[in-house]
């Protein structure tokens, strides 16, 4: 039986807005210009990466308001369902007053040729509402998605130094509770859902929903955080005809903590994660915060960067390193296997038509594991990995009781590392072993060479990963030497 559908609903400012018709394929940046003639949100790289079409959505979490930066560019117009839309133009009160983070940015002159600008004053408005304290590691982290080109940072970054001088107390602030009861009207049970030139899409709320929807349409495109996805529709001019978007699925929105296991539903994205992350693997965290910009991470899901199936997917070499495990479902069936198990080739994982990735299991951390992530990029941040290295270490007695390596980028898949591991097991923990496991590599790894990297310089970095880790986890002065150089590089990137 069908389930119930309903209209796409959301406030742009304060107004509600109602879409029943529209192309599910356009992006919020395309409404935006072409259906409300809102032109200050701007077009620059139409793939997430610039910050030029940067907005705020606000969204009801755990019963509270929270505004996130998102890149419009590459957001279609369905996931806007439930949320609260702001722009530039929202920002500056009634009677014409800017708002905080604007008034910042005119005082430290962060501005010159102005393209970028709203894009800045977005990211800005969504860390002036944030619970954050603002220091320049904050501030690195919620700009590091913006591109500007011609005023340099230092005018932007005084502008977020001092836009809270006066308190915070805005008047979105000011509404957060008749806005909050709004959102609540919106956010009704049934399947939202969205016709237009010939394509259709979905919003269900329930997992059962889900599958449901996925049985009567097993070659429909799932849609999570939009970030890759997104590049499909603005940079390939792919036409999506059916979309089931996850991202209101509360069964998927999950992360529970067991005796065992951390579970990440398939729908959690990145920014919802990363506290649960850190506390349990804050190496995995560490990682984390150098996964594309925090634009990126507010929409961007975990499940969504496994089902990708990218050999270069940042998030997939650590946890299968940890021995995580994947929940798929089919209907009213679930099927759980081994992480590492689900990418056959490239292009191509082990999931079944209308079966969708329902939760991650992480193991929770143990005090005699060590897990060491590296990512080899050519930017710090929001870059795309040349190679990625993770280690999961159990010693007993000097001896290598487990090891566990895996390396994207290295392969068509994320991939284990067998004959290396094998050379380590058993052996001591030292120099002459991590030489010999070296040698191994070899022939675990076949990788190409492309517009990142040559095939002999991933080889050569996967080598010295091993012998980074090594030198980590024996010698405990480099480990806090990288700590603070990996600090120094937040602080002033």
């Amino acid at each position: 039986m069908n389930a119930p559908t309903r209209p796409i609903r959301f406030l742009l400012g304060d107004e509600m807005r109602e879409v029943a018709d529209a192309d599910p394929n356009m992006t919020v940046l395309g409404y935006l210009r072409q259906q409300e003639r809102r032109c200050g949100t701007k077009e620059g790289c139409g793939e997430g990466d610039c910050g030029a079409c940067t907005v705020a959505l606000g969204a009801l979490e755990d019963g509270q308001l929270v505004y996130r930066a998102v890149n419009a560019c590459i957001q279609l117009i369905g996931t806007l369902d439930g949320k609260q839309l702001l722009t530039i133009e929202d920002l500056a009160d009634e009677d014409g007053a800017l708002h905080a983070c604007q008034q910042a940015l005119v005082a430290h002159h962060g501005s010159q040729c102005g393209f970028c600008t709203p894009g800045f004053a977005m990211s800005l408005f969504a860390l002036y509402h944030g619970q954050d304290r603002i220091d320049r590691n904050r501030i690195n982290d919620a700009l590091a998605g913006n591109l500007c080109r011609c005023t340099g940072y230092g005018p932007i970054i005084a502008a977020a130094q001092t836009m809270r001088d006066g308190g915070a107390l805005d008047r979105f602030a000011r509404r957060r509770g008749e806005t909050i009861a709004k959102l609540r009207t919106l956010s009704e049970g049934k399947t939202a859902m969205l016709e237009g030139a010939g394509s259709s899409y979905y919003a269900p709320r329930s997992a059962g929903q889900l599958a449901a929807l996925l049985e009567r349409h097993p070659d429909a495109t799932i849609l999570a955080g939009g970030t890759d996805v997104g590049l499909w529709v603005t940079k390939q001019l792919r036409r999506l005809n059916t979309i089931i978007y996850i991202g209101d699925v509360d069964d998927l929105k999950r992360i529970s903590v067991g005796e065992r296991w951390i579970e990440i539903g398939a729908a959690v994205t990145y920014t919802e994660a990363l506290a649960t992350i850190e506390e349990h693997h804050p190496d995995l965290a560490a990682l984390t915060r150098r996964l594309g910009s925090e634009q990126i991470r507010n929409a961007g899901t975990i499940g969504g960067n496994i089902a990708n199936g990218s050999p270069i997917g940042d998030f997939p070499p650590p946890l299968i390193a940890l021995g995580s495990r994947l929940v798929l479902r089919r209907g009213d069936r679930h099927r759980e296997l081994p992480l590492e198990d689900f990418f056959l080739e490239y292009g191509r994982q082990d999931r079944q038509p209308g079966e969708f990735v329902a939760a991650i299991r992480v193991p929770i951390a143990d005090p005699a594991r060590q897990l060491r992530c590296y990512k080899i990029s050519k930017r710090f941040d929001q870059d795309i990995s040349a190679a990625l290295g993770a280690f999961v270490l159990t010693l007993e007695a000097g001896r290598v009781q487990e090891i566990r390596i895996c390396f994207g980028g290295m392969a068509g898949t994320p991939q284990r590392a067998p004959e290396t591991e094998a050379a380590l097991l058993g052996k001591p923990w030292n120099r002459d072993a991590i030489e010999a496991a070296c040698g191994a590599l070899a022939r675990d790894y076949r990788p190409i060479g492309d517009m990142r990297a040559s095939a002999s310089y991933r080889m050569n970095v996967a080598a010295n990963l091993l012998r980074k880790f090594f030198i980590e986890t024996t010698e405990p002065q480099a480990r806090l030497g990288v700590m603070a150089e990996r600090r120094a590089a937040h602080e002033h990137a």
